[in-house]
């Protein structure tokens, strides 16, 4: 066979450039081009002895240049394909990558430019895709001061000559269709920095996969044409998302919940959590799965809260798939999903954000803005366009391609503050010498507006510490944007003083009440979340002063306290049976215990209180409204006692509540009540299927027309020790 005379107007340092993997236009030199009349096909494969450009059953030899590099003229216009021969005489076929054209658009370039193009997992990433005719996938990341960008993988034996990609404009964006190239395969970008220095390789941060920890590669998934059957759920879900809705929440750590000891302790799968999981949760009468973080992270002792791979949810539980099957069973079963969502930092593993292209990309440059000492952690350049681009983007994603209906983002008070956790002299001010921090503030607004625009009857909760205003408020209201707000305070104040012995507690009387002074101020959740049962903080069971029966005893009172008091309610898994350790997230919660008689007393008392929350209108209606509450007696420190009216709307029956946190059985403890006639008993924890001696009311109490405590009727009732009771007017 005749050789075909080389491109004669190659440039040696084109040459030396592509050889090096330091060329910064690979598509101007590698593929088809034409020279004057001539067609030449130019082409870089390390592994061949001979290359030849095929074209249907003739092939045309390419002449080698140097190295792994040859070129030689073909007939024009004609789609070809590559045969290397190696010097073995093993022989591959292969379409050559630089014969296609671009897959990003123009109109993607220039959203991509202004850092506003909201679907941004759509541009950048790994798509599955055919591509003029021919399957593959193409890859597409924003490195804007890289001098050169290679995808590299087990598609082209991790060779970053093989496969560097075309620079898009100005942009930042790099891309390249890789022919053949298909779902599974394991990929990462190989990047020159702005000083010619070759960094670590990186994983693709629009990634939707990544292999299983401590592998750190990428994985290409194709995350399209899922069949989902909510469409039920997702008609209705406005309505589940109400602040007048009952909400109760079951945060769940996928990797402890439930593990699997004969298979070497794995946890479950999702697919498996789709059926174990689901069906607990609606047994147990909870409205909603929280989900502590899913996008993929690479250490396990974070929890998820260090996340690399925003786009993908961890490979630890099954694919994106599989995930979705998690989601679509909870919806079928009438349960929304909630993630924890993870904008304020990242960590400094090799493959993830940082000096992502050789420069502080992510990150702010100076660690007094873009390092957490607290997590030895980096924190996000918020002010960049296509930074808060790539976090608004990444929450739309999971409300649109995994059909979430909420994100609970963490640790928002460390967003708000440019001096969060730090001394004078180590952070600075904003632009007017404060300490609020502007860019962060405009990305949950972005956010939000975003979120709730797009997807109507989603959620959004802020984990914020703080009494920065309006949080829950609109944005158009001046507000941040934000459904609802963990009330931290709440948490903090009222486990102090239910952790204290009770002889103690009326010297802090005031930890249980303080909160109605602020409780309407935002649209508040009441979380009891796996950050109390953690780091030697013992279980909520562990926390309760005195012996065992009055452990549980106060326990259950004050979940009925909990249930009772306005705002959305959250409980972490375990805590819903009093587990007696705290949480381990190396094994699972303690089902065994659970199975002991004063432990399934707390479960079944959860059980209720969950069930009389979404189906009494005054306990929830009205979570969020000073209008649903009154108090009766809010002073009766010395025997520490607390009573309180909730009301729905107008027609919903009232009910009251009523607590004893004191070992002492009160008879004859007289209240005054918002009507006369009878309040049926509609819970008490120290009833004996909770676990406690069933002293109480048989059932209700006839109110009489005596003002007390400033209501118009009063009644006489039992109060059983360390107790909580709630009563409904003329409840059948």
């Amino acid at each position: 066979m005749k050789a075909i005379a080389a491109d004669p107007v190659l440039d040696p340092s084109d040459v030396s450039r592509l050889l090096h993997a330091t060329h910064d236009d690979p598509f101007a030199i590698l593929g088809p081009h034409k020279r004057g009349r001539a067609t030449y096909v130019t082409a870089m494969d390390p592994g061949a002895d001979r290359l030849e450009a095929v074209i249907g059953s003739k092939a045309y030899p390419l002449a080698r240049i140097d190295g792994a590099l040859f070129s030689g003229k073909v007939p024009g216009g004609k789609p070809y394909r590559l045969r290397g021969t190696g010097a073995d005489g093993a022989v591959w076929d292969y379409d050559d990558a630089y014969r296609f054209g671009p897959v990003l658009s123009d109109f993607d370039e220039y959203l991509l430019g202004e850092g506003n193009h909201e679907r941004l997992w759509e541009a950048l990433g790994a798509h599955v895709m055919t591509h003029e005719g021919t399957a593959g996938t193409h890859f597409a990341v924003w490195a804007p001061s890289a001098s050169r960008v290679s995808v590299v993988g087990d598609f082209n034996a991790w060779d970053g000559r093989r496969h560097p990609m075309r620079r898009r404009g100005g942009t930042g964006v790099w891309e390249i269709f890789v022919p053949g190239a298909g779902e599974g395969a394991a990929y990462k970008y190989e990047i020159t920095g702005p000083s010619g220095q070759v960094g670590p390789l990186k994983a693709d941060p629009v990634g939707f996969g990544a292999q299983h920890p401590p592998q750190t590669a990428s994985i290409v998934r194709d995350i399209a044409g899922y069949g989902w059957h909510d469409a039920a759920w997702m008609a209705e879900r406005s309505e589940r998302n109400r602040r007048e809705a009952p909400i109760s929440v079951y945060e769940v750590h996928l990797g402890s919940w439930k593990r699997i000891w004969d298979q070497n302790g794995r946890p479950l799968s999702y697919k498996e959590a789709a059926a174990d999981l689901v069906a607990y949760a609606r047994d147990m009468g909870f409205t909603h799965l929280e989900l502590m973080p899913v996008s993929e992270f690479p250490f396990d002792g974070s929890w998820g809260y260090q996340p690399v791979g925003m786009y993908a949810p961890t490979i630890r539980f099954g694919p994106a798939h599989e995930f979705r099957d998690l989601v679509d069973a909870a919806h079928e079963a009438g349960l929304g999903i909630i993630l924890d969502w993870v904008p304020g930092h990242f960590p400094t593993d090799a493959h993830g954000l940082g000096q992502f292209d050789g420069t502080h990309l992510y990150e702010h440059a100076d660690p007094k803005e873009g390092f957490h000492q607290d997590w030895n952690t980096l924190i996000y350049n918020y002010g960049r366009a296509e930074v808060a681009n790539f976090l608004t983007a990444n929450a739309l994603y999971w409300l649109d391609e995994y059909h979430v209906d909420g994100l609970r983002v963490d640790a928002v008070a460390s967003m708000l503050y440019r001096d969060y956790s730090r001394k004078d002299g180590e952070w600075i001010p904003n632009k007017d010498g404060g300490r609020e921090n502007y860019e962060a503030i405009a990305l949950f607004k972005r956010m939000n507006i975003a979120a709730y625009g797009k997807y109507p009857g989603i959620m959004t909760i802020a984990e914020e510490s703080t009494s920065f205003p309006r949080v829950s408020s609109p944005v158009d209201a001046g507000g941040l944007g934000f459904g609802f707000k963990w009330n931290m305070g709440w948490m903090n104040d009222t486990l102090d003083y239910i952790t204290r012995e009770p002889i103690h507690r009326k010297y802090h009387h005031h930890q249980m009440t303080f909160g109605i002074h602020y409780a309407f101020s935002e649209n508040f959740v009441l979380p009891i979340s796996h950050d109390e049962v953690v780091h030697g903080k013992g279980s909520m069971l562990a926390k309760m002063p005195g012996n065992d029966w009055e452990k549980f005893a106060n326990l259950r009172a004050y979940y009925g306290f909990m249930w009772g008091h306005p705002g959305k309610k959250l409980l972490f898994m375990g805590c819903e049976f009093a587990q007696p350790e705290e949480w381990n997230h190396d094994s699972q919660i303690n089902w065994d215990a659970a199975e002991q008689p004063a432990h399934k007393g707390i479960q079944s008392l959860v059980r209720d209180l969950n069930a009389l929350y979404r189906s009494t209108p005054a306990l929830h209606v009205r979570d969020c409204d000073p209008a649903g509450f009154d108090w009766i007696d809010s002073t009766d420190a010395d025997q520490s006692t607390l009573s309180f009216i909730r009301r729905g709307q107008e027609g919903d029956a009232p009910c009251v509540v009523l607590c004893n946190f004191t070992p002492v059985e009160r008879t004859g403890f007289r209240i005054g009540v918002p009507n006369a006639g009878h309040w049926r008993e509609m819970l008490n924890t120290d009833a004996s299927v909770y676990g406690g001696a069933n002293r109480g009311n048989l059932g209700g109490v006839d109110a009489v027309e005596e003002p007390y405590q400033g209501q118009p009727a009063s009644m006489a009732v039992t109060l059983p020790p360390l107790a909580t009771l709630i009563f409904q007017l003329g409840a059948e």
